[in-house]
Order: C-alpha cells, then structure tokens, then sequence
C-alpha cells in the first residue's frame, strides 16, 4: 500500500484513540460531546477495517516467515495455505477500506422528496406512473420508512398525472437517488385489441430534503395565490380557498399544493416541496462545478435521460447506466427486489469513484 495512503491511516486511528479518550473523560461540554460522538461513530467502523486489514498483513507476514524458517513440512504446508488464503483476502480489505475512505454525499443521509410524473404515452403512461409511485410506496415499507403523500393528481382510469411524497427514515436519499430520470415500460396496454407492444415513460426525480438553515426564502420572492380545490371530474374536494400555489419568483419554479384541507397545511407541503427543489438546483450546480467536464455514469441527475425499461412481454427490467438486467419485474415493482437493483447501482457508483480518485 502506498506511503500516503498508510500515513492518512495511521491518522484515522489516532484521531479515534484521540476521541476514545475523549469522550470517556467526561471533560468535553454537551455541543463538543455530541460533535464528537458523531465524529467517533463515523470513524469506528472505518478504523475497524483498518485494524482488520493489518491484522491480515501482520498474520501474512508471520507465516512467510514460517513458512521460511520452519523444518516441519506439516507446518510449512499449513504455512503456506495460509499465505494463499490471506493473499487472496487481503485485495477485498484494502478496496473496502480504500471505499471506506471516499468522500461521502453529504445529502445520503437526508430523507427525500419523490415526484413521479406521466410522460409520453397518454394513459398508459399515467398507469405506470402510478404503478412506480406505488413501487416506492412498498419499498419504503420493506425499508421501515416514513412514506407521506403530498400532491396526488389522478387521471380517470386509476392513473397518475404527477404524484408526490415526502419519504423520512435511515439513508433514504442514499437508496434512493440513482432512481432520477427517465424510466420506460413496455408492454400490451389493456386498451390495446391488436396485442401490439406499446412503449411509455414515466419520469422521476428524488430529491434531498432541505431544512429551513439549508434554503433561506425571502418572502418577498414569492407569489402565493389560493384557489378552490378540485378533485378528477371536476367534483368538489372541499367547498373553501385551502389550495396553494407558490411561485418563486427569481427561478419560476412553481409548486402546487391542494391534498390537505386546511390553506395553512397545503402552504407549509408546498413551501417543503419548493424548498428541495431549489436545493436540487443548487446541489447540481455544484455537481456540475465539481466535475467541470466529466459526466458521472451513475447518478449524473439527468432527468432527460432513460436510465431503465420494464419490459413486461420478457418480465425483465434493465438498468441501461450499468448494463442490469433482471427477470423478476414483479418482486421489483413490489419493492421486493429493487434492493438488488439499488446495490449494484451503488456498487457500480463506488468504483467509478475509485477509479477517478486513482486517476
């Protein structure tokens, strides 16, 4: 391993010893206290590898040296069954570690607002729309999360125009942010008498939830109207002014908020859903300044891209960003098996980072 690389680990294990102490010594104040418990929690699992790792290398240098000086066969035998044993694992410990100690997306651990929305495809593409809203539904479930709808707009036929909702839980935005973009379905519509394949598309974006210390809006900068709610087929959700549109006047970004029946609640969802946009907005600004001319792969937020098909005559479902196809489109649209599909998106995300960090 390279000198630098093994100096940076020697300083990990000291700034952990450094907290250890620390905190056991019962001397920092609450706010210190809290700062670094959270330090010492992140850092533990990574010096934990460290520490895995050189025990490995340590174990590999005394049985070389065994396997040298020791007249026994028996013994030499099992000396080098152990070297070809811990050759082979000490490559996975140094790329675990080595991952361990990528940057990490300061908004993974954020929960996220999702906005599904029809694409091409007339109804065929609202009824997938909902299909893949009521996806992420079932695996925030599975993923013991918080799902809160938001804005539901529905068509006649139990599709979905646009949907939204706010997901909270354990790395919900870690999970789900490679799912952005453009996702297409294949498949006979049940209006189609011929049999013939259609092809639709829903478009979807997952957003990091933004507090009010991330996004200062100025009140100034908005314009809010209010107007009667109304339901499909125009029928009366509620017979007062309680549905709300912002504007934010310096992006023309507008967001529509009419579910609860109450004007204050539907203010406050869309003043939430509007504050994570314009965080989007300046996160890929970032994004975009960070990478200057390379374009990530995976996770680029390119909504204008396709980045998955359902094919539903095959039952497959293919990840076109890394070449994922799998045959088990129900577990997936259940939320059952997206799990595999997020993991490799993950996994492919990490060793691009790797290798750009070895370049």
């Amino acid at each position: 391993m390279e000198p630098a690389l093994e100096a940076r680990l020697d300083e990990l294990v000291r700034r952990r010893d450094e907290l250890s102490k620390a905190l056991s010594g019962g001397a920092l104040s609450s706010g210190d206290f809290v700062k670094s418990s959270k330090e010492y929690s992140e850092l533990s699992p990574i010096v934990g590898g460290i520490e895995e790792l050189r025990r490995a290398q340590s174990e590999l240098a005394a049985a070389e040296e065994m396997a040298k000086t020791d007249g026994d066969p028996e013994l030499k035998a099992l000396a080098e069954e152990e070297i070809q044993s811990l050759r082979e694992r000490l490559p996975e410990l140094e790329l675990e570690v080595k991952t361990a100690l990528l940057p990490k997306d300061e908004d993974d651990e954020r929960n996220a607002i999702l906005e599904v929305r029809a694409g091409t495809g007339g109804e065929e593409a609202a009824l997938f729309a909902a299909e893949l809203f009521r996806m992420y539904q079932r695996y925030a479930a599975v993923k013991g999360w918080r799902f809160e709808l938001l804005d539901l707009s529905e068509t006649g036929l139990g599709g979905f125009k646009e949907a939204a909702a706010s997901i909270a839980g354990r790395n919900v935005f870690a999970r789900l942010k490679f799912e952005s973009g453009v996702h297409r379905v294949q498949r006979v519509p049940e209006t189609e008498a011929s049999g013939r394949v259609h092809t639709s598309a829903a478009t979807v974006a997952v957003l990091p939830e933004a507090e009010e210390v991330d996004i200062q809006i100025d009140d100034k900068d908005l314009r809010i109207d209010v107007y009667r709610s109304s339901g499909p087929g125009g029928q009366s959700v509620n017979t007062t002014d309680s549905a709300v549109r912002i504007t934010h006047l310096p992006t023309g970004l507008v967001v529509i908020q009419q579910d609860e029946k109450s004007q204050h609640k539907n203010k406050a969802r869309a003043l939430k859903v509007l504050r994570a946009r314009l965080y989007e907005m300046e996160r890929q600004a970032r994004a975009a300044a960070r990478a200057a001319d390379r374009k990530s792969q995976v996770g680029s937020g390119d909504r204008s891209e396709r980045i998955r098909t359902y094919n539903f005559p095959q039952g497959r479902v293919t990840d076109h960003r890394i070449n994922l196809t799998l045959y088990k489109i129900d577990k997936i649209l259940s939320g059952e098996a997206l799990d595999e599909v997020v993991d490799a998106l993950s996994t492919a995300d990490r060793a691009q980072k790797l290798a750009m960090a070895a370049a």
